[in-house]
């Protein structure tokens, strides 16, 4: 009888170039989809797009959707929806709004005043943590499902914060509660380069040292220039970041007033940048924060077992109702933060505030690589899509593109997403 040779197995079998190199196709394919993007609009803008000021101004509006697109990475693991997000955002900013404008000070805590924004800050949160809770408690413990109890808390919501506010617009805001919103409060452009080269230095050191304990434990590797090159790349795009956003001016006007607040003169000639906002920076925490959840700890693993295969968590010992409540009262946090985030950028609150938000961050969120089915999603994917979408809305705004095209495009570019991940994980067997 003839030996047939058989298959070469696992171990044995050749590895490609992008299995080689550990690259994320998909990574590869949204970056690429906003170097297009960016490429597009900085042609038919005559490079206004990539100008330090529409970078700055893009990095900024962006903030409040990608900080609330890490929450619904989770929310949309477990195999559930949020549709109350934006709706809730705008309930957490009246509440804050509110103890800035009346409350606070009728008990003598005035507006300047150093407990008026933390004060403010902790009750827009708590308010976005007991009401994420509670949707979570009625999707795992009474086992309605998420869509509904998110639909109802969208159409409830921002209805109870147009009661509490009686409509009207509340402003003047607290100084230091400002500073969260962008422009009024930037690190300035030499601490902005001491975080831009350290972060480039911690982003660096992580890659060759998850390389030494790879081959430590005898995984395979990158090749080392290719390590080399990811490194470079890396710091590059972080050390330009930071470049173009300092390269953006204060204007005369303000610095002049600036200097007349310390009794001072300005210099003829002076000029100073802005640097790295604080929401941004903000933004940069809650990621890392986000993935090191996501991928260190028993919480984040049970999330993406539980969103795998539910009936498996549960008969593993997972406590899936529970781990429910936990995912929706995050969600809630998330909601709260970027509350302080959006209304500090426009210096009041409005009852508008974050109408389509739910729209906008389970776009970024699938646009990232959240698989709608469950079991799949990235920190930095979900942030990188919510970049995208602001992106497209900004560039087609600047192109003079009527507000209904936009939304066109944008509903679009979230079908093509799907369909483009579905036939993904058609091909990849994922």
């Amino acid at each position: 009888m003839t030996d047939v040779a058989s298959p070469p197995t696992d171990p044995e079998r050749k590895r490609s170039l992008f299995e080689t190199l550990e690259i994320d196709t998909r990574l590869l394919g949204m970056i690429g989809a906003f170097v297009l993007i960016c490429l597009a609009f900085t042609w038919y803008t005559d490079g206004r797009f990539l100008s330090a000021r529409n970078i700055f101004n893009l990095t900024i509006q962006t903030v409040s959707v990608a900080i609330m697109a890490t929450g619904m990475v989770f929310v949309i693991v477990m195999r559930h929806i949020d549709l109350s997000v934006g709706a809730l955002l705008a309930l957490c900013s009246a509440v804050m709004g509110l103890l800035q404008v009346r409350i606070l000070p009728q008990y003598g805590i005035p507006l300047g005043s150093p407990l008026i924004a933390p004060i403010a800050m902790v009750a827009g949160v708590l308010t976005g943590a007991v009401i994420g809770a509670v949707n979570g408690w009625l999707v795992g413990y009474q086992r309605i499902p998420a869509f509904i109890v998110t639909l109802g808390g969208l159409l409830i919501w921002r209805n109870v914060g147009w009661y509490l506010t009686s409509g009207q617009t509340l402003g003047p805001l607290d100084p230091t509660f400002l500073k969260f919103g962008g422009s009024e409060g930037t690190l300035g452009v030499t601490l902005s380069w001491i975080l831009g080269i350290l972060s480039a230095a911690i982003a660096v050191w992580a890659i060759w040292r998850g390389r030494q304990t790879k081959q430590r434990h005898e995984f395979p590797v990158k090749p080392f220039g290719a390590e080399v090159v990811l490194s470079g790349a890396i710091a590059a795009v972080i050390l330009g970041f930071v470049y173009f956003l300092n390269s953006y001016l204060i204007p005369d006007a303000r610095l002049k007033r600036i200097f007349e607040a310390r009794g001072e003169v300005m210099p003829e000639g002076y000029t100073e940048g802005f640097g790295l906002p604080i929401s941004v920076v903000v933004l940069i925490v809650v990621a890392i924060v986000m993935t090191i959840v996501a991928l260190k700890t028993r919480f984040g693993r049970y999330v993406f077992a539980a969103g795998g295969n539910p009936d498996a968590a549960e008969l593993s010992g997972i406590n899936t109702r529970w781990l429910t409540v936990k995912v929706f009262a995050l969600m809630g946090v998330l909601c709260g933060l970027s509350a302080v985030i959006a209304q500090a950028r426009l210096q009041n609150h409005t009852n508008d505030l974050g109408t389509l938000d739910e729209l906008r961050v389970i776009a970024a969120a699938v646009i990232g690589g959240t698989a709608l089915s469950g079991g799949v999603g990235t920190i930095y994917g979900a942030i990188l899509g919510a970049l995208i979408m602001q992106s497209l809305q900004s560039g087609m705004a600047m192109v003079g593109a009527e507000s209904p095209f936009q939304n066109i495009v944008v509903g679009l570019v979230l079908v093509l997403a799907v369909w483009l991940d579905i036939q993904y994980r058609k091909r990849t067997g994922k």
